[in-house]
C-alpha cells in the first residue's frame, strides 16, 4: 500500500526523520524542474549536508523507510 502525500503523512515523515536526528525538508517550489521534484530532502542538521533526496525526490513513504533502516 502506497502512502500518498497528505499533510498527515508528511508530518509522519518529518517525525521519523527527527527521531533519527535528521531534518526532512519539503520543497515548496511551485515549478517542477529536473533539480526539484517537489518531494522531500533529508538533511543532517549538524553539517547541513544532504543525506538523501538531493533533488527533493523522496516521498513520505521513502523518508519513513529510510529512517527505519537507520534504526
Amino acid at each position: 500500500m502506497e502512502i500518498v502525500n497528505t499533510a498527515r503523512n508528511e508530518q509522519k515523515a518529518r517525525c521519523a526523520a527527527r527521531l533519527v536526528g535528521l531534518v526532512a525538508k519539503k520543497s515548496r517550489s511551485w515549478v517542477m524542474s529536473s533539480d526539484n521534484h517537489g518531494g522531500f530532502m533529508l538533511l543532517d542538521p549538524l553539517t547541513n549536508r544532504v543525506v538523501a533526496g538531493e533533488r527533493f525526490d523522496l516521498g513520505p513513504a521513502e523518508v519513513i523507510a529510510y529512517c527505519k533502516a537507520l534504526n
